[in-house]
């Protein structure tokens, strides 16, 4: 396995930062750009402190490099060219750095800090779209964010830059020497590929009054020839569905909440439970490990075991006593077979063969005419014992909301796996693309979040669950962070979808309460068979280049000297694992 940190500043050469005219960081690059230098010498550096000796034995440490593709271009009175320096600077810093790496191919929206990133943002053909038509403005902790469309059209602006850079940086790939290309231990494509939502930096447990994307024309216009693929026929969808639409054209793509908006016809409603989906999730602390399961039951009928261990770093954090993030637990179940009415939903701690009622909510299921309806109140368990009786425990229930209702829209189901379907068709077009470059199959992959694996996160806002199957053409590279760098849940996650050879593009713990956290981590991915993992991350940019470290990114940089989020911990155990 491969310990491939992500780094900061591999082009800024030694020279730059010994020459005391060089003030600030852009001039610092500035200077070794026009001299043909670049960072190696400090990215070996580093790595040879955290691996002394160089790469060897079982565990070895290498380097993500990251190239935005974007940023290739420069302009020209001819337009938008590939500027071969900027690629050259990259390859130098591949051929001269003699350790492995992963490349990263980076496109997606964090591809967005330079000129021509600049000039497409104004061509609404590039970017998705809210319901309003307009795209979003977004950010994420400073840094800004453009929304490119996920559409594959290779003569979309953007799209047409993408596909060129990387067919350019394909063959530039190919063409370095062997031993060089020997030393490159997997790509990874594109980056955080998903659909975008308002406040990307905190709104990703948003469930109240939602926005989604992509509702661009073309996006809508895709949406009704999928609808058609899938039902064939005007006829069948609306029997299916109970509508009465005359056309595929007709259909709308879901995107008015019903509570609150007047609806030309229900397959306009949209909101997070239109799909039919109710998440029924909280956390739950239980340091003696009394616990033996949870289930749900809902109208006193048993649904099945609540998963849990799942990621609350939230939760980890407020609260001192709990030393670990995996708390949270998260039961998505489908209530649109339910009949209208009044329901009630429990989760049920089973401990010492005796049942514990550890939350109970109620929710409505509202008819399409939003009728009243009169039925008797639903059946319940009863005669548990109280959950607080249970030594050590602490838990919440924050998911639903008491008396949330839910409005049931099988169209609204049909938008959600069709936004997943376009994550999923643009990943596969730019693997393909690679392949086609010539970039070898069993190096190529993805570089993707896993929005359950929070169990307090809307998975809606991102539809991005069908491009972490196994079965998916590339090899899955999926992004862990918190408690997902070493859960139970994750190693289930990793089995039930059948992903074996897979790598760990963004990797950090942000633990600090447990010694040997770090360490154990590792060896769970060391274990399950990761070609790599990348911690999050280094920099070997000088402190006088940098202004107040106070962003959460600036306290997840790795170093020996940095307390917050575990830093100095995790970097302590990267050299101590790399000694296998």
């Amino acid at each position: 396995m491969v310990i491939a940190p992500n780094l900061e500043g591999m082009y800024l050469c030694d020279e730059a930062v010994a020459d005391p005219g060089v003030k600030d960081i852009d001039a610092a690059y500035a200077y070794c750009r026009q001299r043909k230098l670049t960072g190696a010498a400090a990215v070996t550096r580093l790595l040879d402190t955290l691996e002394p000796g160089g790469p060897k034995g079982d565990v070895q440490v290498g380097y993500l490099a990251t190239l935005q593709l974007l940023a290739l271009y420069r302009h020209t009175p001819k337009g938008w060219v590939i500027d071969t320096a900027r690629a050259d600077d990259f390859l130098k810093v591949i051929s001269q750095v003699r350790r492995p790496v992963v490349v990263y191919f980076a496109a997606d929206h964090f591809d967005s800090i330079n000129p021509l990133a600049t000039e497409l943002r104004k061509d609404p053909r590039n970017l998705m779209q809210l319901r309003d038509g307009k795209p979003l403005e977004l950010g994420y902790f400073g840094y800004p964010i453009i929304p490119y469309t996920l559409s594959t059209d290779p003569a979309i602006p953007v799209n047409k830059y993408r596909f060129q850079a990387l067919d350019y940086m394909a063959k530039r790939m190919k063409a370095l020497p062997k031993a060089v290309q020997g030393r490159i231990v997997a790509y990874t494509l594109a980056g955080e590929l998903h659909q975008l939502f308002p406040d990307f930096e905190n709104g990703t447990g948003a469930y109240q009054h939602i926005q989604v994307t992509d509702y661009s024309p073309r996006s809508v216009a895709g949406f009704r020839q999928w609808l058609q693929g899938k039902y064939h026929t005007i006829e069948q969808f609306n029997a299916r569905h109970g509508f009465a639409y005359p056309t595929f054209d007709a259909v709308p793509a879901p995107a008015k909440d019903i509570r609150k908006e007047k609806l030309t016809s229900y397959g306009e409603h949209y909101d997070a439970f239109a799909d039919g989906t109710l998440p029924i999730a909280g956390w739950l602390w239980d340091p003696q490990r009394i616990i033996t399961r949870l289930d749900l039951y809902i109208d006193g009928k048993l649904i099945g075991p609540v998963p849990r261990g799942l990621n609350r770093l939230d939760v980890y954090r407020a609260e001192a006593s709990i030393n670990t993030p995996n708390t949270g637990f998260r039961y998505d179940f489908d209530y649109s077979a339910l009949p209208p009415g009044q329901h009630v939903a429990q989760v049920v701690a089973e401990s010492g063969g005796a049942r514990h009622k550890l939350g109970e909510v109620e929710f409505v299921v509202v008819p399409r005419d939003q009728s009243r309806v009169k039925a008797p109140r639903p059946a319940v368990l009863t005669r548990l014992k109280d959950a607080k009786q249970l030594p050590g425990a602490r838990y919440w229930l924050d998911m639903p909301r008491p008396s949330q209702d839910v409005y049931y829209n099988p169209l609204a189901r049909d938008w959600n796996l069709y936004r997943e379907s376009q994550v999923y068709d643009f990943l596969k077009a730019f693997h393909a693309r690679a392949l086609k470059a010539g970039l070898p199959a069993d190096k190529l992959y993805s570089h993707q979040i896993v929005p359950t694996a929070n169990s307090s996160w809307n998975p809606q806002l991102f539809a991005a669950g069908t491009t972490l199957e196994g079965s998916a053409p590339w090899k899955q590279g999926l992004n862990m962070y918190g408690g997902t760098t070493d859960s139970a849940w994750m190693r289930d996650f990793l089995a039930s979808h059948k992903i074996s050879d897979y790598g760990v593009p963004e990797f950090n713990p942000q633990q600090w309460k447990r010694d040997g956290a770090h360490l154990a981590a590792m060896q769970s991915h060391y274990e399950g068979g990761a070609r790599f993992i990348s911690p999050f991350s280094f920099s070997v940019i000088p402190r006088k280049y940098k202004g107040a470290e106070s962003s959460a990114i600036q306290r997840m940089q790795l170093s020996p000297d940095n307390p917050h989020e575990g830093s100095d911990k995790f970097y302590r155990a990267i050299i101590e694992f790399a000694k296998r």
